[in-house]
């Protein structure tokens, strides 16, 4: 288990920050079921669902920014985890763009590519692996999608959602595994100890001009639409 608690760049759990928010919140003193749900509580509602400039950026840089998507959240997530001792590692894949569409829009979604680069995070306890993807939405922008998608009582696919049971998805860990944009997977990577040693073989495949326009347009767009859900 070792492997599973090493701090590397991306997982700089021994930043000021980080360590002064873990000894805010006294993480350390609760029991190990409750430390690891304290933690994904934390990271799902109050580091807000939106696209920061890179997934290769650190834990203590999303912790900064005060959001995150699927890869950057699960660095902070896993950061956060050993930091306080609960070993994790993490899980690549691609998902369809269709699931983005709604966040994406117009250019930005025309010009993406189809495979978009996802992970999510697998915590050992109690001698098993839990898979936790549903730390990715923030609580209050899937309510608010929830509220405006009234009719939708069966599958979703969108607004960085993809789940069979869009009423009722299994976004609260309990001892389970928790899911949100599953649905939408179409690659598997398989498991790496790290977001560096992932990010080191997959990656977001974009030519220098889409990367660009990415980081300093398309995001702030995506950023925007995701802000109107959460906000109405």
């Amino acid at each position: 288990m070792q492997r599973y608690l090493e701090e590397t760049r991306m997982l700089d759990y021994n930043d000021s920050a980080i360590t002064e928010l873990i000894k805010r919140r006294e993480w350390k003193s609760f029991s190990e079921f409750d430390r690891i749900r304290s933690i994904y509580n934390f990271v799902r509602d109050e580091i807000m669902f939106g696209y920061n400039i890179d997934d290769d950026i650190s834990a203590s840089k999303v912790l900064s920014d005060g959001y995150g998507q699927c890869n950057t959240k699960g660095t902070l997530f896993m950061a956060l985890l050993r930091a306080c001792g609960i070993p994790c590692r993490v899980h690549g894949f691609t998902i369809d763009k269709e699931l983005q569409k709604g966040a994406m829009t117009g250019f930005v979604y025309k010009s993406a590519p189809k495979n978009i680069f996802h992970s999510w995070v697998e915590v050992y306890f109690e001698e098993q692996w839990y898979e936790l993807e549903a730390f990715i939405l923030d609580s209050k922008y899937l309510k608010n999608l929830q509220v405006a998608n009234p009719k939708c009582t069966g599958s979703f696919c969108g607004y960085g959602v993809a789940v069979k049971d869009f009423k009722h998805p299994v976004i609260d860990f309990n001892r389970n595994n928790t899911y949100i944009q599953s649905e939408g997977i179409n690659q598997d990577f398989g498991c790496y100890d790290s977001p560096d040693e992932l990010l080191k073989e997959h990656h977001q495949e974009l030519s220098k001009f889409k990367k660009f326009a990415f980081r300093y347009w398309g995001r702030h767009r995506m950023n925007h639409n995701v802000k109107k859900i959460r906000n109405k």
